[in-house]
């Protein structure tokens, strides 16, 4: 769907709040908090930006976007390319990251852009009137973003920001992780490192996988050296199609001509995912849940490889 950029506005260093609305006015669908969207950009990439709103209002959403260092285009593009006025085409909102139905309370722990999501879970969780707590970590005050928003809500000592790395002071999270107990969750997003040393410390104090949710924004690094090649089939037309070992299964099917949306590229969004006819698959991916791996209906070709000769793939 088509929406254009009502408003551009600073929060926080390097961070951009875009305002989309519908073009041509009406209303966008509806979201729960933790929601995100595909964003596509007329360079041709597709980011996945959360929605950081709460109240969900349907005539308008906001993501917030850190302009990246290392950047593979696509954040360098929305801080210097759009403006104001700009159309772009967006998905409709998915939630990969929900809130837990059966909780009555919560802990979050955000780090760096991280945040964006967690702020919107934050205030519905607040509205819900379920007992909360906020953490987030983050460089300095200049780094930090929604500050206003997130000190409005600290009257009652919901939040605490702190200005330093928890993986440089892991008796930090010792300290503010609590003990497992019926009925808390606990939820994460930032950087890898950040959220691996988040889980690392919750499971070392009994904490069950159930009870620990995370939104991932990266993938971990992949050792491609050992790759080998490969065969896939095209169920509908019977081509048979060789993979190379430096090449994912998306990129040589667009070679082919055949059409498989990819966003991230990375195996965390789940834009890819194909349906599998047969074959045993080499899951990288960090999307699919271990039982739907067991089963091996599908999978996410823009990172995952075949353990057998060859995979059929439903196309």
């Amino acid at each position: 769907m088509k929406v254009k950029i009502a408003d551009i506005r600073p929060c926080g260093n390097r961070i951009k709040l875009l305002t989309l609305v519908p073009d041509g006015g009406g209303s966008l669908p509806e979201f729960s908090a933790g929601a995100h969207i595909d964003l596509h950009l007329a360079n041709g990439l597709i980011r996945q930006y959360s929605l950081c709103d709460y109240p969900v209002q349907n005539n308008a959403y906001s993501i917030a976007v850190l302009r990246e260092d290392e950047s593979r285009g696509g954040s360098h593009y929305i801080h210097d390319g759009l403006k104001v006025g700009d159309t772009v085409e967006i998905s409709e909102p998915r939630n990969l990251f929900p809130l837990a139905e059966q909780q009555n309370r919560a802990l979050l722990f955000a780090g760096g852009i991280g945040i964006t999501p967690l702020i919107a879970m934050f205030e519905a969780l607040l509205q819900q009137g379920i007992e909360v707590k906020l953490y987030y970590f983050c460089r300095s005050e200049a780094d930090a973003a929604f500050l206003e928003r997130l000190q409005q809500a600290d009257a009652n000592g919901k939040v605490e920001i702190c200005y330093q790395s928890p993986r440089t002071s892991p008796e930090l999270l010792w300290r503010i992780i609590e003990e497992p107990a019926e009925g808390l969750h606990l939820y994460t997003c930032g950087p890898l490192g950040f959220m691996d040393a988040v889980f690392q410390t919750a499971k070392a104090k009994g904490w069950q996988a159930d009870h620990l949710h995370r939104e991932l924004f990266q993938a971990a690094t992949i050792d491609e050296s050992a790759n080998q090649p490969f065969q896939i089939q095209i169920a509908s037309d019977g081509t048979v199609i060789d993979v190379p070992a430096d090449k994912s299964i998306t990129q040589v099917l667009e070679e082919y001509g055949y059409f498989v949306p990819v966003s991230c590229e990375e195996g965390i969004c789940g834009t890819c995912l194909t349906n599998l006819l047969s074959g045993d698959v080499l899951h990288r991916d960090q999307f699919l849940t271990e039982e739907e791996r067991r089963e091996g209906k599908i999978f996410t070709p823009c990172c995952s490889r075949a353990r057998s000769g060859m995979l059929i793939l439903d196309l």
